[in-house]
Protein backbone atom coordinates (compact mmCIF):
# COMPACT_ATOMS: atom_id res chain seq x y z
CA UNK A 1 0.00 0.00 0.00
CA UNK A 2 1.49 3.18 -0.71
CA UNK A 3 1.64 6.39 1.31
CA UNK A 4 -0.54 8.40 -0.27
CA UNK A 5 -3.47 5.52 0.05
CA UNK A 6 -2.65 4.65 3.73
CA UNK A 7 -3.53 7.89 4.39
CA UNK A 8 -6.72 7.70 2.33
CA UNK A 9 -7.80 4.79 3.73
CA UNK A 10 -7.49 6.67 7.16
CA UNK A 11 -9.52 10.14 6.53
CA UNK A 12 -12.97 9.70 8.49
CA UNK A 13 -15.99 10.71 6.52
CA UNK A 14 -18.19 13.99 7.83
CA UNK A 15 -21.12 15.36 6.98
CA UNK A 16 -20.95 18.32 4.81
CA UNK A 17 -22.15 21.88 6.84
CA UNK A 18 -25.23 21.72 4.66
CA UNK A 19 -25.87 18.41 4.93
CA UNK A 20 -26.06 18.41 8.67
CA UNK A 21 -29.76 17.92 10.03
CA UNK A 22 -31.25 18.90 13.09
CA UNK A 23 -32.77 15.77 13.98
CA UNK A 24 -29.32 14.24 13.72
CA UNK A 25 -27.71 16.94 15.94
CA UNK A 26 -30.48 16.23 18.39
CA UNK A 27 -30.70 12.53 18.91
CA UNK A 28 -26.93 12.84 18.98
CA UNK A 29 -27.32 15.01 21.87
CA UNK A 30 -29.80 13.15 23.52
CA UNK A 31 -27.38 10.28 24.94
CA UNK A 32 -25.48 10.94 28.52
CA UNK A 33 -22.42 10.01 27.11
CA UNK A 34 -22.78 12.05 24.39
CA UNK A 35 -23.64 15.12 25.77
CA UNK A 36 -20.41 14.38 28.19
CA UNK A 37 -17.78 14.17 25.02
CA UNK A 38 -19.55 17.47 23.52
CA UNK A 39 -19.38 19.08 26.78
CA UNK A 40 -16.27 18.70 27.69
CA UNK A 41 -15.16 19.41 24.09
CA UNK A 42 -16.94 22.83 24.47
CA UNK A 43 -15.04 23.21 28.02
CA UNK A 44 -11.31 22.16 27.54
CA UNK A 45 -8.85 22.62 24.63
CA UNK A 46 -10.48 22.70 21.40
CA UNK A 47 -9.09 19.22 20.22
CA UNK A 48 -9.06 16.32 22.24
CA UNK A 49 -7.78 12.48 21.87
CA UNK A 50 -10.31 9.71 22.25
CA UNK A 51 -8.15 8.12 24.52
CA UNK A 52 -8.47 10.73 27.30
CA UNK A 53 -12.33 11.17 27.80
CA UNK A 54 -12.73 9.02 30.74
CA UNK A 55 -15.96 7.35 29.48
CA UNK A 56 -18.19 4.28 31.75
CA UNK A 57 -18.74 2.14 28.61
CA UNK A 58 -17.19 -0.31 26.79
CA UNK A 59 -14.43 0.79 24.38
CA UNK A 60 -16.33 -0.35 21.98
CA UNK A 61 -19.46 1.25 22.67
CA UNK A 62 -17.10 4.35 23.39
CA UNK A 63 -16.25 4.56 19.35
CA UNK A 64 -19.97 3.95 18.21
CA UNK A 65 -20.55 7.22 20.73
CA UNK A 66 -17.88 9.05 18.55
CA UNK A 67 -19.15 8.10 15.28
CA UNK A 68 -22.24 9.16 15.90
CA UNK A 69 -21.28 12.43 17.17
CA UNK A 70 -18.91 12.66 13.88
CA UNK A 71 -21.67 11.33 11.48
CA UNK A 72 -24.41 14.12 13.18
CA UNK A 73 -22.02 16.53 12.30
CA UNK A 74 -21.88 17.81 15.83
CA UNK A 75 -18.00 16.82 16.17
CA UNK A 76 -14.53 16.30 13.56
CA UNK A 77 -12.32 13.30 13.86
CA UNK A 78 -9.10 13.46 12.35
CA UNK A 79 -6.29 11.11 12.67
CA UNK A 80 -2.41 12.86 13.89
CA UNK A 81 -0.45 9.69 13.75
CA UNK A 82 -2.14 6.93 15.45
CA UNK A 83 -4.28 9.72 18.15
CA UNK A 84 -8.07 9.97 17.13
CA UNK A 85 -8.06 14.05 17.74
CA UNK A 86 -12.26 15.94 18.38
CA UNK A 87 -13.35 18.67 17.56
CA UNK A 88 -16.37 20.28 18.43
CA UNK A 89 -18.49 21.90 15.08
CA UNK A 90 -19.70 24.39 17.03
CA UNK A 91 -19.15 26.90 14.08
CA UNK A 92 -20.80 25.31 11.83
CA UNK A 93 -23.88 23.98 14.11
CA UNK A 94 -24.14 27.91 15.15
CA UNK A 95 -24.02 29.05 11.20
CA UNK A 96 -27.20 26.37 11.08
CA UNK A 97 -28.69 25.97 13.98
CA UNK A 98 -27.95 29.60 15.95
CA UNK A 99 -27.90 29.43 19.55
CA UNK A 100 -29.09 25.71 19.83
CA UNK A 101 -25.58 24.37 20.68
CA UNK A 102 -25.40 26.95 23.47
CA UNK A 103 -28.64 26.11 24.99
CA UNK A 104 -28.04 22.42 24.91
CA UNK A 105 -24.85 23.01 26.89
CA UNK A 106 -26.54 26.02 29.43
CA UNK A 107 -29.75 23.46 30.03
CA UNK A 108 -27.00 20.68 30.73
CA UNK A 109 -25.75 22.87 33.09
CA UNK A 110 -28.63 23.65 34.86
CA UNK A 111 -29.63 20.47 34.92
CA UNK A 112 -26.04 19.19 37.32
CA UNK A 113 -26.92 22.26 39.59
CA UNK A 114 -30.49 20.96 40.30
CA UNK A 115 -28.57 17.81 40.94
CA UNK A 116 -31.33 15.47 38.47
CA UNK A 117 -29.38 12.59 36.48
Amino acid sequence: MTRQSASASRELEHPARDAIRLESVLHALSDPVRLSVVRRLADGPPEQVCSSFDLPVSKSTCTHHFRVLRESGVINQVYRGTAKMNALRDADLDALFPGLLAAVLAAARAQDGRGAG
